[in-house]
């Protein structure tokens, strides 16, 4: 009987997204059957809403996402690969012909978030040691007017050990971008860390203390057939290097294609090295430096200017910015700052960025509430709530908040509200992480209690605000 359902449900879903004609590619997830399709007007979207076992469903990423539920999913996936015809595929694979489906402008947001997603366990890590030592080395925390290592002073060793494991990360952030930038752009990674390295050689001024040096007007400079060079590293950056990866993944290529097969593994990456690098310090690092700093300077300027002001205003944009897959350009900024993080002591922006994910998930879990006898949006709302609540939000934003209106308002009055909150406390993250209430393991070790109120200021009033703008706007509720 269940299977027979599976099947009714794969074979009215093929038919309501334009049949198998208008599929390009299809995968599963733990919950999700992500369709790419040729043509998105020909989906019927309310009729497969209406299906007994879809639980709701969202367009992200030129994906048309159908909910359906843990266990179920599988069933009517299988069921849809038989009637369609279609290969199986994988959810990153999937990912990438969905991206043909974008615009340039948001392949190259894409890419961008994309060159960030394998290093990331790197900078966790790097972070939550970073946490470690704050533990070990700040004053007062556990005793008065003193740190551990001051009361245990055996403990001291320790601390500067893991203080020198939490800096390898953002010491060598270049190194680690510049690998997986050219992975994929589709040049040879380990030329992109070669350029990464590069741009950090120890032999070349320290990027942070580029300013100074600019100030006292000492750069040295590589004087080549009369032009100078600025002989500069660029630590503690993020765009010079993606750019210079794209720049060498480029040069790879053009070059590959005129080399003899007998002579490529010996001209190419000579090629591809030699002409990136000098192009790196000649023209794409003075001018990415400049680029970057300008947006994370934006960044910080909005928070530590504005303070309150700036972080309810952030609080606001960034739910916005995601809807149009635009928040991608964020991860730059983030990442920039957490590379500079001994002089800034951490990013402002995830806390904000976790609350944010926390109101559009008190905001679905108040549709829960609301609608009293309407069991496929209930079980929806409650389902996507509790997954925003640990930092995933697509199901709840695109699946319930956007398509009822009111509870989107009422995410982003709660966003605004506690992201003010956290920005006026100064809680900074020392790096990315989970953006939901598992995101206090990323946390300064002092601002953890706050953080943990911003989220919970970010669900009261996320939770209260759609419940008023239901009955200010007079939204019946079923039941």
């Amino acid at each position: 009987m269940k299977q027979q359902k599976y099947q009714e449900t794969a074979s009215q879903i093929l038919f309501l997204v334009g049949g198998k004609d208008n599929v390009v590619r299809v995968a599963s997830c733990a919950t999700r059957l992500r369709i790419v399709v040729c043509e998105d007007q020909k989906i019927d979207v309310e009729r497969i809403e209406s299906l007994d076992l879809v639980k709701g469903t969202f367009n992200n990423g030129g994906q048309f996402q159908i909910i359906l539920g843990t266990g179920i999913v599988d069933q009517v996936y299988q069921e849809f690969l038989k009637q369609s015809g279609i290969q199986e595929m994988g959810k990153e694979e999937l990912k990438e012909v969905a991206g043909t489906k974008m615009n340039v402008f948001q392949r190259m947001l894409k890419s961008l978030a994309d060159v960030f997603v394998p290093i990331l366990p790197a900078l966790v890590a790097a972070g939550l040691l970073m946490g470690l030592n704050n533990v070990l080395t700040a004053q007062g925390l556990f005793i008065e007017g003193k740190s551990l290592i001051e009361s245990y002073p055996q403990m001291a060793d320790l601390a500067e050990m893991i203080n020198l494991f939490s800096n390898a990360a953002f010491t060598f952030l270049p190194v680690l971008i510049g690998f997986s930038a050219a992975k994929i752009f589709g040049g040879t990674p380990v030329l992109g860390a070669v350029i990464g390295a590069i741009m950090i050689h120890p032999d070349l001024l320290n990027g942070y203390s580029y300013g100074q040096a600019l100030l006292d007007q000492t750069i040295p400079v590589w004087n080549v057939f009369g032009f100078e060079i600025a002989k500069v590293g660029y630590q503690g950056t993020v765009l010079p290097i993606i750019v210079s990866a794209f720049v060498l993944a480029k040069v790879e290529r053009k070059t590959r294609k005129i080399v003899p097969a007998m002579f490529d593994n010996i001209i190419t990456p000579l090629v591809a090295v030699l002409v990136t690098a000098v192009l790196t310090f000649i023209v794409i690092g003075p001018i990415m430096r400049i680029v970057g700093d300008g947006l994370t300077e934006a960044v910080m300027w909005l928070f530590f200017s504005l303070g309150p002001v700036g972080g309810a205003i952030y609080g606001v944009a960034y739910p916005l910015l995601v809807i149009t897959g635009m928040h991608h350009s964020l991860v730059t900024a983030e990442t920039q700052i957490l590379a500079n993080i001994g002089t800034l002591g951490g990013s402002p922006t995830f806390a904000v960025v976790a609350a944010s994910n926390v109101a559009q998930g008190a905001a679905a879990l108040a549709v829960m509430y609301l609608m009293k006898n309407d069991t496929k949006m209930k079980g929806l709302a409650s389902a996507s709530g509790v997954s925003a609540l640990l930092g995933i939000t697509e199901p709840a934003v695109f699946g319930v908040n956007l398509k009822l209106k009111y509870p989107f308002i009422g995410a982003l009055v709660g966003s605004a509200v506690a992201a003010a909150y956290g920005t006026f406390m100064k809680v900074l993250s020392v790096s990315p992480g989970p953006a939901g209430l598992p995101g206090v393991i990323v946390i300064r070790p002092e601002s953890m209690f706050q953080y943990m109120v911003t989220l919970g200021i970010a669900f009261v009033v996320g939770f209260i605000a759609t419940l008023m703008l239901a009955r200010m706007f007079n939204k019946k509720v079923k039941g």
